[in-house]
């Protein structure tokens, strides 16, 4: 069993920064691989970032430059760091998380087991 709790999002202007962090627990393996997602309205649930234990990063091209994810393995804590954020990035952000993940898998939502509960992100022009 695996719990993940988000924190951070919130309302910025364009161009502005959040950080976003999701506290993890529970079985170790289950969070071998964690991940962020992000689904707007009427949208489908789309990858952003995610990291492997060993600190391998895979980012979607669309975040590419702009975001950041890191981990507190001591902390049991992920988090994503947001720059230039623009309208279109604002959605619902989850924080995912599961055991062996293929590098070429990272993205896509079914290969996650453990979600969290989402924390909002909007960007305004």
């Amino acid at each position: 069993q695996v719990q993940l709790v988000e924190s951070g999002g919130g309302s910025v202007q364009a161009g502005g920064s959040l950080r976003l962090s999701c506290a993890a627990s529970g079985d170790r393996y289950r969070r071998s691989v964690m991940a962020w997602f992000r689904q707007a309205p009427g949208k489908e649930r789309e990858g952003v970032a995610a990291i492997s234990y060993g600190g391998v990063t895979s980012y979607a091209e669309y975040v590419k430059g702009r975001f950041a994810i890191s981990q507190d393995n001591a902390k049991n804590t992920l988090y994503l760091q947001m720059n230039s954020l623009k309208p279109e990035d604002s959605a619902m952000y989850y924080c995912a998380a599961g055991p062996i993940v293929p590098l070429d898998r990272r993205l896509v939502s079914s290969e996650y087991i453990s979600w969290g509960q989402g924390t909002q992100v909007t960007a305004s022009s």
